[in-house]
């Protein structure tokens, strides 16, 4: 198999909790994804945040923090063999970041943060930028090419992995909306693989309770199949055993036990689709 983290020839899955909690829950997590990963064709990237830097409301939960989430992704690695991929919000986190994390992942709303992406390059590791929720497939060229420009600037040699992924439009105030064109547009544009999320694109920002997010799970599956069947490279899917009751993202995150089930199902959409 190949050793690249962003495939083109075989789907792949990006999922685990938004943020970093306790161990139990971490490699619960982690566990049941690791037994899932021989059904993904394309394996599965643990993902989780050290820090959950954009937080409807001051005091939200954040995560534990750089040292002690990269310490926890660590033993999601040692225990389970997952690569594991977290987000970085400023330039100085990239380089302790990716001496734990096999990938490593910009945030929508920072995808126009120059040194940043410019850091995530340079660190060498494989980067998935995500498409901010405002700009059209195009501008995300410039967001690869920062990336690309900060690797080789580093002296590292050969290009670096990049992948682009799709999490929504804003439309109005306080919902998303998918053009699935977005999809296609961005590989060429970029010349990278997509992947499509498909928890965020449902969110509902400033909707849920006391102003946090709120979003509508229940789309999670269609938009999932949908992407699979335009042509989607990898799927983004955050899960959580009771999401109800996650410190973050919860109304738009897959019951654990429940995703199995879409994952076979996208995956058969996907080879179908290629047929």
């Amino acid at each position: 198999m190949t050793s690249r983290r962003f495939r083109r020839d075989a789907l792949f899955l990006i999922a685990g909790p938004c943020v970093l909690e306790d161990d139990g829950l971490n490699l619960r997590v982690a566990e049941h994804l690791a037994r899932l990963a021989e059904h993904v064709p394309g394996g599965i990237i643990f993902k989780a945040s050290f820090d959950k830097a954009n937080r409807s409301n001051a005091g939200a939960f954040r995560g534990p923090g750089l040292d002690e989430g990269l310490a926890a992704l660590d033993r999601v690695r040692t225990a389970t063999g997952l690569p594991v991929l977290t987000d970085v919000h400023l330039p100085d986190q990239c380089a302790p970041a990716a001496q734990v994390a096999d990938v490593l992942q910009i945030p929508a709303f920072l995808s126009r943060q120059t040194d940043l992406l410019v850091a995530a390059g340079a660190a060498g590791k494989p980067v998935n930028i995500k498409k901010g929720q405002w700009m059209h497939p195009e501008a995300m060229r410039g967001a690869a090419t920062k990336v690309r420009q900060g690797f080789s600037g580093a002296g590292r040699g050969d290009s670096p992995e990049v992948a682009v992924t799709e999490r929504g439009t804003f439309f109005g105030y306080g919902d998303l909306v998918v053009d699935f064109r977005a999809l296609p547009r961005m590989r060429a544009a970029c010349d990278a693989p997509v992947v499509f999320d498909a928890t965020h694109s449902v969110q509902q920002p400033g909707r849920g309770e006391g102003g946090a997010s709120g979003g509508a799970r229940e789309y999670v599956g269609p938009l999932a199949l949908a992407a699979c069947a335009v042509g989607t490279d990898g799927l983004f899917l955050e899960t959580h055993p009771d999401p109800d009751h996650a410190p973050s993202d919860g109304p738009n995150m897959v019951p654990l036990d429940a995703l199995n089930d879409l994952v076979l199902r996208a995956v058969d959409v996907w080879h179908r689709a290629r047929a």
